[in-house]
C-alpha cells in the first residue's frame, strides 16, 4: 500500500473539531482534522475565497482549474469541474484549460486568468506586466482577490497531493 496519512475517525475528534469537520463535510476537512489548530482557519479562508469574494465565480473557477491542471491535484480537480460547470464554464472551456500550454484559445480574459494561475503556481510572483494587466482589468479589490484565490488553491492542492487525500466516496459514483 501506497503511504499516506490516514483520515481521523470522526468519534476521535475533538466535539469543536468535529463539528467544524460536520460544517464542511468533505475529505479535505476531514484530513485537516489531524492538525485541529488549523481547522477553524482554514475553513473561514476557504468560505472567504469561495463564498465571500467579490470576484465573479465563473473567472474564480477558470483561474481554479488552471490550478489544479498545473499542480495535478486530481482531488481539486474532480470537485472543480463540477463547480465550474455549475458557474457556466463550458466543455470546451475546460478542455483548453486542461491541455494548452500556455492558454491562449480562450477569450482575452480566460487567458490572463489562465497565465496568472500560471505564473503565480510556477514562479510563485506574477511579473509586472501580468499584474499591471489584472489591476487593469480589475482593480485592487478584484486583482488581490484573484491572487489570495490562486495563491489558496496553489496550497490547497499541495496538502491535497502530499497528504494524499482521496476523493469521497460519494464524489466516486
Amino acid at each position: 500500500m501506497a503511504a499516506h496519512i490516514p483520515l481521523p475517525e470522526m468519534d476521535s475528534l475533538d466535539p469543536e473539531i468535529r463539528r467544524l469537520v460536520e460544517s464542511f463535510p468533505m475529505n479535505v476537512t476531514r484530513m485537516m482534522a489531524n492538525a485541529p489548530a488549523s481547522v477553524k482557519g482554514f475553513i473561514e479562508l476557504a468560505h472567504s475565497v469561495l463564498f465571500k469574494s467579490a470576484f465573479d465565480p465563473r473567472k474564480r473557477e477558470i483561474a481554479v482549474l488552471r490550478v489544479a491542471h498545473l499542480t495535478r491535484a486530481r482531488y481539486e480537480w474532480t470537485h472543480h469541474v463540477k463547480v465550474a460547470k455549475h458557474c457556466k464554464v463550458t466543455e470546451e472551456e475546460i478542455r483548453i484549460i486542461s491541455t494548452e500550454d500556455p492558454v491562449t484559445s480562450l477569450d482575452d480574459e480566460g487567458n490572463l486568468l489562465c497565465r496568472a494561475a500560471d505564473e503565480i503556481s510556477r514562479e510563485v510572483r506574477l511579473s509586472d506586466e501580468a499584474l499591471s494587466r489584472i489591476l487593469d482589468a480589475y482593480g485592487a479589490r478584484q486583482a488581490t482577490e484573484l491572487i489570495l484565490c490562486v495563491s489558496y488553491f496553489n496550497f490547497l492542492s499541495r496538502f491535497l497531493e502530499s497528504t494524499r487525500v482521496e476523493l469521497e466516496d460519494w464524489h466516486r459514483a
